[in-house]
């Protein structure tokens, strides 16, 4: 028998993640079928969308869900030989007995970290591609907003949009991300913590705000939305401020501003554009390698440290994309 770890739902999630919603567990594993493999994990990825996904999804003594760089080490499919890298949705687990059915597809990584293959070029790069591309149509010399922007998907908006000629604002919440950003070429960077964002964007965006991309959700985002142009667009990503809340927010509705603005707003889920990923692959790639993209990673080493990484997510623990290293 193998043995294998995993990390199961112990508690569904109830305001904060707390230390005994989730249990690391050990399982035996049973022996391969035909058109099977054994793969061990090597990055794994934790997202903010995990928490909300449980939420809705979740039941106790499920696995967590999510993405994981495995390599084979035990085969009996001729396609998959040992040594395979594979990306797989097998959830939080250190080995994991799959059929080439839950093999996705690998980005053409190049001399890039096969961690990249999670961060960007993988599921945050593609939001940031096409979640800002498809949706805020930026134009040169428009004016972008970026929340959540020391992040593993609002980092790299940002410098998407000085690719296409923006001027980009970038929210962060604490000095360190506030430097990095800037020097990842964002115009305008504040810690949000420190400054009304009104305020903020009164300073940095006089004449108004053309385009939006969400992270963060709630009085934040009320807050953009009052500094939009006539014909704004918002990209509306993620609601990382709300995730955790046990009360549901008391605010003005936002309803009559998006209409006399005449905004477009959307929300949206990546995987919409899978069938296009490779396109969003190609041209990350090529930016990466002209130093036009620049990424950062923070690194959770070993499996055992899964949900610390996790709970890190909803503290600002990290910036850039996190991994988890096995």
């Amino acid at each position: 028998m193998v043995k294998a770890k995993s990390w199961k739902i112990a508690k569904l999630f109830d305001g904060v993640p707390k230390d005994e919603d989730l249990q690391l567990v050990e399982e035996d594993l049973p022996g391969l079928k035909d058109g099977e493999m054994l793969i061990e994990a090597v990055y794994l990825t934790v997202d903010p969308y995990m928490r909300v996904m449980l939420e809705t999804n979740g039941k106790v003594g499920d696995t967590m869900m999510g993405e994981q760089i495995s390599k084979v080490i035990e085969s009996k499919n001729k396609d998959y030989p040992v040594g395979t890298i594979v990306r797989t949705h097998s959830g939080w687990r250190s080995r994991t007995i799959v059929s080439a059915d839950a093999c996705r597809r690998m980005p053409e990584l190049g001399d890039l970290s096969l961690s990249t293959a999670l961060g960007v070029m993988g599921m945050p790069g593609m939001t940031a591609f096409f979640g800002f591309l498809e949706i805020c149509s930026p134009k040169e010399g428009e004016v972008v907003v970026v929340s959540g922007a020391a992040g593993a998907v609002g980092s790299l908006v940002g410098q998407i949009a000085k690719i296409k000629g923006c001027k980009v604002i970038g929210f962060a919440g604490d000095e360190e991300k506030c430097k990095w950003i800037k020097s990842l070429g964002f115009d305008c960077v504040y810690n949000y913590k420190k400054v009304k964002i009104d305020d903020a964007l009164k300073e940095a965006a006089p004449e108004g705000v053309d385009c939006y991309f969400d992270n963060v959700g709630g009085e934040f985002t009320l807050s953009v939305l009052k500094n939009m142009k006539l014909f704004g667009r918002m990209s509306i990503c993620g609601q990382i401020s709300q995730y955790n809340a046990t009360e549901k927010l008391k605010a003005e509705l936002p309803f009559p501003m998006i209409l006399f603005k005449q905004l477009l707003v959307q929300g949206f889920i990546v995987m919409r554009w899978y069938n296009r990923w490779a396109e969003g692959e190609k041209q990350m790639s090529q930016w990466i390698r002209e130093g036009k993209i620049t990424y950062k990673e923070t690194v959770t080493e070993g499996f055992e440290n899964m949900y610390t990484a996790f709970r890190g997510l909803f503290k600002g623990s990290n910036t850039g994309k996190a991994i988890v290293k096995c």
